[in-house]
């Protein structure tokens, strides 16, 4: 139970799932491993931006006087299979190289990918006389692929209020959830204003056009402290996440079924933190123990498109779309309103 509680938190689960790996990784030296860790991380950073930011519109058209609308959006980011994998080349690294093959580049996992069995070496440089150099031999960590998952998923409360002609804000949330071990927090803010409620005949005119703007922000946490892999503590992965999303929206009219899309720009920015003390026994020593041994972070920026259809029955809406972006993905919601 705990591990799907990570899962739906998103970018916890891949922190979880290197855990094993984190002894073996500094064993390496900080540099090596943060080299790393980027690597591995960043499609589950950058597909966790992309996937909270599907779902902040499913109209084009402004509601009226007094209306409102309150959903529950659930969205994917689907990972490529392009994404699965990177290339390690041990040149670009000080003390970590392969036991195969040595000095030969290879492709490794990401945090979704599912190569296995690639064994990589440390060789021991103690810097502190009273204890012995020790080589560090381990196999690097394979990712979700291996359990046949290739994407990212959030969902939250969504609510949209009109507060001036044109004009509408929203808010998304996702309440702090807390476990034995993972706690991850979520909002967001937008503004969107429908520049077709300032034409003279706009109730003849059969599209709306809008503009909106929204910042999303993620806090999550993993604390494995507990689980006594690497001697130290108060050990945790942190991750921030923060987002903006500029986008144009156009939409039909009709009372009951509508079809919209848009073109936007997203950018956005994750960083996540290795943090705790760390007295890691084998390979490259440089310090007794290791605090905060390393930061990450991984920036998106670029051009997405969105189509989707939205059905209305009186109070009760559902709407579905599909967004084209560097990780595609699709959006789904249920929406109640007035």
């Amino acid at each position: 139970m705990k591990k799907i509680t990570a899962f739906l938190c998103g970018m916890t689960v891949c922190m979880g799932y290197a855990q094993q790996n984190i002894d073996d990784l500094l064993s390496a030296g900080v540099s090596d491993a943060q080299r790393f860790a980027t690597d591995y991380f960043t499609p589950a950073s950058d597909g966790l931006m992309y996937s909270m930011n599907h779902g902040w519109f499913n109209n084009a058209k402004v509601k009226d006087k007094f209306g409102f609308e309150i959903s529950v959006v659930a969205n994917v980011a689907f990972v490529g299979d392009d994404q699965k994998s990177f290339i390690l080349d041990p040149n670009e690294y000080e003390n970590l190289d392969f036991r195969d093959n040595p000095g030969v580049a290879r492709p490794v996992a990401t945090a979704f990918g599912d190569i296995e069995g690639v064994t990589v070496v440390v060789r021991g440089e103690s810097g502190i006389p009273a204890i012995p150099a020790q080589d560090a031999e381990f196999e690097l960590p394979t990712g979700l692929g291996d359990a046949n998952i290739n994407f990212v998923p959030t969902a939250f409360l969504q609510a949209s209020l009109r507060v001036m002609k044109g004009t509408e804000i929203k808010a998304r949330f996702l309440p702090t959830i807390q476990t034995d071990d993972v706690e991850v927090g979520f909002y967001g803010l937008g503004v969107q204003h429908e520049f077709t409620s300032w034409l003279p005949a706009r109730k003849l005119f059969p599209v709306a056009i809008s503009g909106l703007i929204a910042y999303t922000h993620l806090d999550g946490s993993y604390d494995f402290s507990s689980t006594s892999i690497v001697q130290g503590e108060n050990q945790l992965f942190e991750n921030n996440t923060n987002t903006w999303l500029f986008q144009v929206i156009g939409s039909t009219k009709l009372p009951i079924f509508n079809v919209y899309g848009g073109i936007g720009y997203l950018s956005g920015t994750s960083t996540n933190s290795l943090k705790g003390t760390y007295r890691v026994q084998s390979g490259v020593i440089t310090s007794p123990t290791l605090e905060d041994p390393f930061s990450i972070e991984t920036k998106v920026a670029g051009l997405r498109g969105t189509l989707g259809a939205k059905l209305t029955l009186a109070f009760f809406r559902l709407h579905v779309d599909y967004t084209l972006a560097a990780y595609n993905g699709v959006s789904v919601g249920l929406n109640f309103g007035f």
